[in-house]
């Protein structure tokens, strides 16, 4: 997997691989990501030079720090990431528009959006479809590729489907497990949920709590395309992380 910017809707770049990859190609599927709210532009200029250096698809990053983090990755082939209605995904619909808007303005090559988590849990799949169209319209526009946060560990199993299944609908790219803010985090049981429930062609990103290469394996032979991970380095160094992202 390079690090050029995946297309939307190209199964090539989002399938489920075969195997699970080594340490050494590992880093091409981590978003190396900072997301606290107090973290500062050191810390994210830092990460940006982690990323360069281990070659990690992306950093992801709150709004506020899109242009720092163009800015800092030009040239080094990582990709911008940022997020949006994080992390509780309860903001209304125009709202999520216009954050996704303005980060794919700053930068952003990828867009990582929470979806309204009441409405998953309501069964409500044509709230869900409506809000995630709403972003991914702004998103393609821009020529980004967006990721649909479901938050498994509010979910029951057949809301997860529920939710993979609106994400698909209204054109997303990817289906995401978690946060990592609102407890719990990714498993290789919902990943692999995630991957029967959209298809071959969907990216899965599997996000929470992969903080080792075993932990990051694992997701990638359940079925994930993309790790998300603030211990990206002891992943690649097949270490041990601490972070809880």
């Amino acid at each position: 997997m390079s690090n050029e910017a995946t297309t939307p809707g190209t199964a090539a770049a989002s399938a489920a691989p075969e195997t699970p990859e080594s340490a050494g190609t590992i880093a091409s599927y981590i978003d190396h990501t900072l997301l606290k709210p107090e973290a500062s532009e050191a810390e994210i200029l830092r990460v940006c030079a982690e990323a360069a250096e281990y070659r990690f698809k992306s950093v992801c990053v709150n709004p506020i720090w899109v242009k720092t983090v163009k800015k800092a990755l030009k040239g080094s082939g990582v990709l911008t990431c940022s997020v949006v209605g994080f992390p509780l995904g309860a903001t209304p619909t125009d709202v999520k528009e216009f954050e996704a808007r303005g980060a794919v303005l700053d930068g952003a090559e990828e867009v990582d959006m929470v979806i309204n988590i009441a409405a998953a849990r309501a069964n409500d799949k044509g709230a869900l479809v409506d809000d995630i169209t709403a972003v991914a319209e702004v998103v393609h526009e821009g020529g980004a590729i967006l990721k649909v946060i479901i938050e498994t560990a509010l979910l029951d199993d057949a809301q997860k489907v529920l939710a993979c299944e609106a994400a698909v609908e209204a054109g997303a790219d990817f289906v995401k497990t978690s946060t990592g803010f609102n407890g719990g985090g990714a498993t290789a049981e919902d990943v692999a949920l995630m991957r029967r429930a959209v298809g071959p062609d969907l990216g899965v990103k599997a996000s929470g709590g992969v903080r080792s290469l075993a932990d990051a394996q694992a997701m990638i032979a359940a079925g994930a395309t993309r790790i998300g991970a603030s211990s990206g380095i002891a992943i690649v160094k097949g270490e041990q992380g601490s972070s809880a992202y």
